[in-house]
């Protein structure tokens, strides 16, 4: 018997193995959206998607939060026919609608009603025990951000006003109890959280429950919104995903995706500002957009308006199989792999 044979059969833990034949280290499962640029926004390419893992989807009330928690689930059903979401709901304030919009059947939802962390953090755990490694399982926490303590519900009973420093201290156990177990066990997770502006002379957003929820995720956006507006009025809203934290992005990363009244999610929203900042669409005269060749500058295609390309499917598709416009949005977001350079020992004796 080799030694790295005894080391894995004396280890005590059953995934024990070479990094060859390890269920962990292998590729990570990405689940698709419809949505190119939130597909990049999890992985840094348009055909990636959301992984394992805790993703923390944070920002001031009504900027669409669940409704970007509730496409990741719909597309992991989309995926996985016989899926299940675990969904945890401390706020009670998401429309049956909602679900009917993003194609999500209720009978695929499991419905938890939260109304505390500890409540949460002991559900979740047996939850998390139980479930087997490639049963097909999302969770969706909405949301830690108003989330009290059970000290803290005890303390309105008992008619005591004292600070709850326990709150934060609880959070940081749930996260670092739940995180290894969404890795071991393939299971995404999207958490929805509550912005507050730091103070001081150049306030930033901070993301609420402490260091625990920071740390422990995988990657967090960080929400931003201004309205759509034209002659008729508010016809919806454009947001920026920020980038905050990511295994896969580049951190601080902008990622534009515009939601309207009527139609939702906009499939292809945030690549028109792309391709115009990589040189495969330019401006002619105001109001008006053209392909072109990037190297040669000649013109691809006629000139067009912003309304005929924003939503134009075959536009699109052809933007991604005639260029190497997705390798481009790929080189601009994603975390790359960097060589390290070393010097061979001829090198090294030759100086």
């Amino acid at each position: 018997m080799s030694l790295k044979e005894k080391l894995i059969k004396n280890s005590t833990i059953d995934l024990t193995s070479t990094l060859t034949d390890s269920k962990i280290f292998a590729k990570k499962d990405m689940i698709p959206t419809s949505v190119p640029m939130i597909n990049v926004a999890l992985s840094g390419s348009v055909d990636g998607g959301l992984t394992p893992g805790l993703t923390m989807l944070a920002g001031p009330s009504k900027h669409f939060k669940t409704g970007f928690a509730l496409l990741l689930a719909s597309s992991f059903l989309k995926k996985y026919k016989d899926g299940v979401i675990l969904f945890y709901d401390s706020e009670f304030g998401t429309p049956q609608d909602y679900f009917n919009t993003f194609n999500i059947s209720f009978d695929s939802v499991v419905h938890t009603p939260i109304t505390d962390v500890e409540e949460l953090k002991f559900d979740i755990m047996t939850q998390l025990k139980n479930i087997e490694r490639g049963d097909k399982v999302m969770i969706v926490i909405d949301s830690i951000g108003n989330l009290a303590s059970k000290k803290e519900v005890e303390d309105a009973l008992d008619q005591k006003s004292v600070a709850d420093m326990s709150r934060a201290k609880q959070l940081k156990s749930l996260f670092r109890m739940i995180t290894p177990h969404l890795s071991l066990k393939d299971i995404p997770m999207a958490v929805i959280n509550h912005t507050y502006k730091e103070i001081g002379m150049f306030p930033k957003d901070i993301v609420g429950g402490g260091t625990g929820s920071y740390y422990s995720a995988d990657a967090i956006w960080i929400l931003g919104r201004q309205q759509d507006k034209d002659a008729d009025g508010i016809q919806g809203y454009h947001f920026v995903i920020n980038v905050e934290k990511s295994r896969y992005v580049k951190e601080k990363s902008k990622i534009p995706i515009t939601v309207s009244f009527e139609g939702g999610i906009n499939r292809w929203s945030g690549l028109l500002d792309v391709a115009i900042d990589g040189g495969y669409i330019i401006k002619p005269k105001a109001g008006w957009y053209a392909r072109v060749n990037k190297e040669t500058g000649e013109v691809l295609a006629p000139n067009m308006r912003a309304g005929d390309i924003i939503d134009n499917k075959d536009f699109w598709m052809k933007m991604f199989t005639e260029t190497d416009f997705a390798k481009y949005i790929e080189k601009n977001y994603k975390i790359g792999v960097g060589s390290i350079m070393e010097r061979d020992d001829d090198e090294q004796n030759s100086e």
